[in-house]
């Protein structure tokens, strides 16, 4: 049953998420938000809510490790499907039309997982109503970076192929008015929460029946099925031409995950959660510094004057191998 409840859920989630995407464009097409800013808040914050219901159900059953790790997880797996769809549609060059307010997220994601960083191989002890004063500098520094991204936000140019979709698709999108966008966007995120909590309570009970630790069930399992809205928003909004939706969902969304723990520490009121977790959430978060710092150089080669055609894909790889390879060390020292 729990298998069957899975798949259910899974699908529900894929099919929501296509949705999703398709509104949001349309969102950012006809309000002064622009794709940008649309995936990196919009967008962004209705395909976290997996990871949200995924962390508030881990602080019920008294499991911050599952709570932490499901949100570095999702983080990985982000940059992951990101860097993989960026290879099949390596023609398209998809990071050289990136909006510079993408980049500017990418450094905020790369230094609030720092921040994690310092506080699990560094714990200061130092927390105000119980919760860690590493999430007070968190939201500090959220805040601060949502400011510069809307003053760098700014149009890219458009490549060809964005223009001769965008009249294949108007068909598609026009018939649809911003009114019946934004409704069927509240419609879709709604479901993508309940399915959300589904998976990840089948996902804990199969995860349960197998013995597997939960730190790997948080990094991989539930992580890669919360991550499921993701992977079909980006892959909708290539095909559009939309890349400024495509990337800043994946950027974005891995903002929203972070300030997730904010909220879950807010909920965890025995210890600050990130006293709590597994040792190997360590090596994840390096993990996670790691891939940030790949997909920064990658959207600033993909802007360079040394970028081709045959040398594009060398950063999406390089993501992948070591996407790849930090897995299987997790699963090791799980």
């Amino acid at each position: 049953m729990m298998y069957i409840i899975f798949i259910v859920a899974a699908v529900a989630t894929v099919l929501s998420a296509v949705k999703l995407s398709t509104y949001a464009d349309i969102i950012g097409e006809r309000t002064s938000l622009g794709g940008m800013m649309v995936g990196t808040l919009l967008l962004a914050g209705a395909t976290s809510l997996p990871e949200l219901t995924t962390s508030i159900t881990a602080i019920a059953v008294d499991n911050p490790d599952i709570a932490v790790s499901n949100v570095l997880g999702s983080n990985l797996f982000n940059l992951f499907i990101l860097a993989i769809l960026d290879l099949y549609y390596r023609k398209k060059q998809v990071l050289t039309y990136v909006d510079r307010g993408n980049i500017t997220t990418a450094y905020m994601s790369f230094g609030l997982s720092a921040i994690i960083f310092i506080s699990v191989m560094l714990p200061s002890g130092y927390h105000f109503m119980n919760i860690g004063i590493e999430m007070y500098l968190m939201v500090i520094f959220y805040i601060v970076g949502l400011k510069i991204i809307g003053k760098s936000n700014t149009n890219s140019a458009v490549p060809e192929t964005a223009a001769s979709s965008e009249e294949t698709e108007a068909y598609h999108t026009g018939a649809i008015s911003l009114k019946k966008a934004k409704v069927g966007f509240v419609i879709a995120a709604a479901v993508i929460f309940i399915s959300g909590s589904l998976l990840t309570i089948a996902g804990d009970a199969i995860a349960v029946s197998t013995g597997i630790s939960s730190s790997f069930v948080g990094t991989f399992l539930i992580a890669g099925a919360t991550s499921l809205p993701e992977v079909v928003t980006v892959l909708v909004a290539i095909q559009l031409a939309n890349y400024n939706l495509a990337v800043g969902n994946i950027l974005g969304s891995n903002l929203f995950n972070i300030m997730i723990l904010v909220f879950a520490d807010i909920l965890y009121r025995q210890e600050p959660i990130l006293t709590m977790v597994h040792p190997v959430t360590t090596f994840t978060v390096i993990a996670l510094l790691g891939l940030n710092i790949i997909i920064i150089g990658g959207m600033l080669f993909a802007r360079s004057k040394a970028v081709s055609l045959k040398n594009y894909y060398l950063p999406s790889s390089a993501l992948v191998v070591a996407y790849l390879i930090s897995s299987y060390i997790i699963f090791t020292l799980s």
